[in-house]
């Protein structure tokens, strides 16, 4: 070993590049001086180091490039790859051990499954034509409303494709930004010690960044499916008020059969063709109506009366239409003409 390099390895970081020698920021001797007293010559030996630092993004790509290249070929950098690898053993920059992997985001794992369920992320299997079938039969009438169907189908799969959409974009930006990373890191890593550990560490450091990026597009993608859903169900659940005829026949049947509102399967049938609803719907109405009744007998009892008057006069002029089975107009209940007494009245909360 010569003595400028035996020079370099004593001072722990003194390397001479192209006539200058640096030692933790401070200009070594040069090596054929005299004794290095000279404090002028240290001084402007930094100041043309903090100059040739400061010019560097000035320069441009042709120029950093042969500037690289004249220090990959310098014969000291075999000695300054040394130092830098000593310097940093010595101060503890290098990873020991096994980094622990970060648990998974359970936000984000629950972003991920509603995406699933609504068929918004993962391969289009129908996943909007379930969520719409599922809000179509929430309403009661599966069958009904083709063209609302058909519109929720099509706003999920704008939003779909909306997703994937910006998904692609965030995922190219990232994986641009990680591969430019990784290969700074390389290019560094023939200049000064670089593992592989601590390139794997930066790629989680960028992924865990572009994360909260991917969370807010899971996020605003969510919100809007419950939106859309939300004013689907909305629509639906408004139409599922029946027709003020129908609800005149049913409540006609039921205040004529008050002491037993219990219509037989054969009488469901009949008020379900004659309303234009399902059997299902007939059954949840009388049971929806014989809860509320009860619950409120004084403030259904005035629209008990004006259908058992209505009633009253169907029976002296019978209506074309054959009655409906069990319905026996002349078996009405006292309880239910004007005037009945209040001990009766408070039977029919039994």
């Amino acid at each position: 070993m010569d003595a400028e390099q035996a020079r370099i390895m004593q001072t722990l970081g003194g390397v001479n590049l192209a006539a200058h020698s640096v030692q933790g920021g401070m200009a070594l001797p040069p090596p054929h001086g005299h004794d290095g007293t000279d404090g002028d010559g240290r001084k402007q030996d930094i100041g043309d180091i903090l100059h040739q630092i400061m010019t560097i993004t000035d320069q441009s790509l042709d120029e950093a490039q042969a500037k690289k290249h004249g220090l990959n070929c310098h014969r000291m950098k075999p000695a300054l790859f040394s130092v830098l690898c000593e310097i940093k053993e010595k101060t503890g920059l290098s990873i020991r051990g096994a980094q622990e992997e970060d648990p998974p985001d359970p936000q984000l794992m629950r972003l991920d499954n509603m995406l699933l369920a609504e068929g918004v992320a993962g391969p289009e299997k129908g996943g909007g034509s379930a969520a719409a079938a599922a809000a179509a039969a929430a309403s009661g009438s599966p069958t009904d409303n083709s063209i609302e169907h058909s519109d929720y189908r099509a706003k999920l799969s704008q939003i779909r494709q909306i997703y994937h959409t910006e998904l692609e974009k965030y995922e190219q930006a990232c994986n641009e930004f990680t591969t430019h990373v990784m290969n700074l890191l390389r290019e560094q890593s023939r200049t000064r010690p670089i593992s592989p550990k601590e390139i794997e560490r930066m790629v989680g450091i960028i992924h865990r960044k572009f994360s909260s990026i991917q969370m807010q597009l899971k996020q605003s993608t969510c919100e809007a499916v419950m939106i859309l859903r939300s004013r689907f169900l909305d629509a639906r659940r408004k139409r599922r008020n029946f027709s003020k005829q129908a609800t005149e026949i049913l409540n006609e049947y039921f205040y004529s059969h008050l002491s037993n509102p219990y219509p037989s399967e054969e009488a469901k049938e009949e008020l379900a063709k004659k309303c234009s609803i399902t059997v299902s719907q007939v059954s949840n109405w009388f049971g929806n109506k014989r809860i509320r009744y009860k619950k409120n007998i004084g403030k259904f009892q005035e629209e008990a009366n004006l259908y058992a008057a209505k009633t009253a006069v169907n029976t002296l002029t019978p209506p074309h239409s054959s009655p409906l089975p069990s319905e026996d107009p002349c078996s009405l209940p006292r309880s239910m003409l004007p005037g009945c007494c209040d001990s009766e009245r408070s039977q029919l909360g039994g």
